[in-house]
């Protein structure tokens, strides 16, 4: 991408800063957008994590399916898999019915 597309892209996610690292950052985003590639994002804190799977999520061919975004870390310890995969009822105490999961709802 060029510096012009890159400041389209800031723009529009309201993402600011003019380092090289993230100016290959956006570009790697929209490149693995329209694939079907898993990707883990990672980072410190406040550095702006949630940013771009919403570009990946706007370049991809799901754009107009439904977005879901998941703070792992609010999840109460324990219940990660089931909130993720979704169970059935009687799957452990407390299942009074099924659950779909994020995954399943963000197909």
């Amino acid at each position: 991408m060029n510096k012009s597309q890159i400041q389209q892209v800031k723009l529009r996610f309201g993402i600011i800063g003019n380092t090289e690292a993230l100016a290959r950052a956006i570009d790697i985003a929209i490149q693995v957008a329209p694939t079907d590639l898993s990707v883990l994002i990672t980072g410190e804190s406040g550095v702006g994590k949630e940013s771009f799977p919403q570009i990946i999520h706007q370049y991809s061919r799901r754009k107009h399916g439904q977005y879901i975004a998941v703070n792992c870390g609010a999840i109460p310890e324990g219940t990660i898999d089931s909130e993720l995969f979704g169970h059935e009822k009687g799957a452990f105490t407390g299942a009074i019915g099924d659950r779909k999961g994020y995954f399943g709802e963000a197909n």
